[in-house]
């Protein structure tokens, strides 16, 4: 079974963006911004208009939540080094450089409105805000995977990733005015995971073993585009620890969905190396339902003890 050139899969798989682009500009709603943020509850920051200085108790909200809102809009703001990224990998002619101009236009908000929110409710320090968000995109990021089908397999998952980072943030604000907001957010991310999710199904009919390959590599090696922010590691432990967003959760609600779409475990005609990919990614997944199990049960066992020391 041949494999097909990058060329190729543009190519062949143009139709299908088509397809789902019209289908998702059918289905998404305008929405804006501006109208998520309670303005009335800003105040002058000090600085050139003689306002107050930020303080921790100006916002009610719990310290995991906040520090998942920063990684969050942090990851957001990085937009124009992914949007490089999607254009180099698929190009900006035909229906897929349409489509990689209006997925940019619609991520573009998502920063935006967060931003605003965090700023007006001065639920963080805008000040550390800034000096993170320099650094950040000072670092810039570059897709770890090479060619078409790696490309849309790694935002298949990230873009369910997101959507439910947000979600969970959101509630664990216990803000209504943020849970109102990142829920919009991942209204759109949930869009954007659809129409990459169905362009890989096609992949899938189209070269079904070099697509295996490429989910397989990017399950067993995915990272979150936000693992460049400085302190990723600490913050990705506070927020799992929260059950904002932990393997269990990467697992059932991101990985299993998806590939469960896909059928993989019950596609037929895979070539030898494609059978080797899936039997690869059946046992990362086995691994991983183990870790995620003991870091449950372990963060069960930390939460009873606090709480039988309360």
């Amino acid at each position: 079974m041949r494999e097909f050139s990058q060329t190729e899969l543009l190519l062949e798989l143009e139709p299908v963006v088509a397809g789902e682009l019209d289908r998702h500009l059918k289905v998404a709603k305008e929405w804006f911004p501006h109208e998520y943020i309670p303005w009335s509850e800003g105040r002058d920051y000090d600085g050139v208009f003689g306002g107050e200085p930020w303080s921790p108790t100006d916002s009610a909200i719990p310290e995991e939540a906040r520090i998942s809102l920063i990684v969050n809009l942090l990851t957001e703001d990085n937009l124009p080094s992914y949007h490089h990224e999607i254009a180099t990998t698929f190009g900006r002619d035909a229906a897929w450089g349409t489509w990689v101009h209006r997925w940019t236009a619609e991520e573009g908000r998502h920063g935006t409105a967060i931003r605003d929110y965090l700023t007006v409710t001065r639920a963080v320090d805008p000040v550390a805000l800034e000096r993170a968000r320099m650094t950040h995109m000072g670092e810039g990021f570059t897709n770890a995977y090479e060619g078409v089908l790696h490309s849309l397999a790694y935002v298949s998952f990230q873009e369910l990733a997101t959507r439910i980072s947000h979600r969970n943030t959101g509630k664990a604000s216990q803000d209504p005015n943020c849970e109102r907001l990142l829920a919009k957010i991942a209204a759109d991310e949930n869009l954007h995971m659809l129409f990459y999710r169905n362009l890989l199904n096609a992949a899938f009919q189209l070269t079904p073993s070099q697509t295996m390959r490429a989910v397989t590599d990017v399950v067993t090696t995915f990272q979150m585009p936000g693992t460049g922010i400085e302190g990723f590691t600490r913050k990705a432990l506070v927020i799992a620890n929260a059950g904002i967003y932990d393997l269990r959760l990467h697992l059932d609600d991101v990985l299993m969905p998806v590939l469960r779409q896909w059928a993989v475990f019950d596609m037929g005609g895979l070539d030898a190396e494609g059978e080797k990919a899936r039997e690869e990614l059946a046992d990362f997944l086995a691994r991983t339902e183990v870790t995620a199990s003991r870091f449950v049960e372990r963060r069960e066992a930390r939460r009873a003890a606090q709480t039988a020391r309360a």
